[in-house]
């Protein structure tokens, strides 16, 4: 588990600065070189296909070697915005290969303003993504988890403000890839959960809450009071 985070920060920090710059022509990173930038719309470098969608006259490629050895492991994909002589390229998705071993393994999404709505991720290395991030305007706003990697999602995290607000977990595996059952509910003050709802008999709601007062407290003395809204019955069902 330490290897697969220390892989996800490298290749983080590569793709933070992988993304600078415009779109015309070769570009190099502080982090590593750009192979090529080509109107193509197939993949450059190696066989690997990508996750982006790359076919359209429409669309150009750019891949970089973030890690030095002559293999682009980042792959750019942009999209022809306007007419000429107006034109512009945006960057609409972007794809990388963490551990090296020819598949991608995270890929972002980007509207046509060039932010991102949606970003997944294959945590395990096993060719399924197990991740899923939205946003909106810019901003995570949710984040899916597949912790056991069957391909079913185990906890949604709601963010607002950039902070988590609230999260639906299904400890005990009632949910389907169509349906999602959750068991329990955790709300967060300042970014820290203050507040465990538990539903014991799967009806789908609460039927014992735990709170922790004593942080609430601290974090109302130091922040001048509650961040998160109070549960409806839509968020948790009846407060107890």
């Amino acid at each position: 588990m330490t290897r697969n985070l220390s892989l996800f920060l490298v290749i983080a920090v590569a793709l933070a600065s992988a993304c600078g710059g415009g779109a015309e022509g070769e570009k190099k990173t502080t982090s590593g070189k750009a192979i090529s930038n080509s109107s193509r719309a197939t993949p450059l470098g190696n066989s690997d296909p990508g996750r982006c969608d790359a076919t359209g006259a429409d669309r150009e490629i750019s891949e970089y070697d973030t890690t030095g050895d002559n293999v682009p492991d980042v792959r750019k994909v942009f999209m022809k915005v306007g007419a000429v002589p107006f034109s512009r390229l945006v960057m609409i998705c972007r794809e990388a290969d963490v551990n090296g071993d020819g598949d991608k393994d995270v890929v972002r999404y980007y509207n046509d303003e060039g932010r991102p709505v949606r970003e997944e991720a294959d945590r395990n290395f096993d060719g399924k993504m197990d991740e899923i991030t939205v946003y909106e305007n810019g901003r995570i706003v949710l984040v899916e988890l597949d912790a056991d990697h069957n391909g079913i999602v185990d906890s949604k995290t709601f963010f607002e403000g950039g902070r988590p607000a609230r999260s639906e977990k299904d400890t005990v595996g009632r949910s389907t890839t169509t349906e999602w059952k959750p068991d329990r509910w955790e709300y967060f003050e300042h970014g820290r959960m203050v507040r465990m709802g538990t539903d014991v008999d799967g009806d789908g709601r609460v039927d014992r809450w735990d709170r922790n007062e004593e942080l609430r407290k601290q974090l109302d003395q130091e922040h001048g009071g509650s961040d998160t809204p109070a549960p409806t019955d839509d968020d948790a069902q009846a407060d107890g």
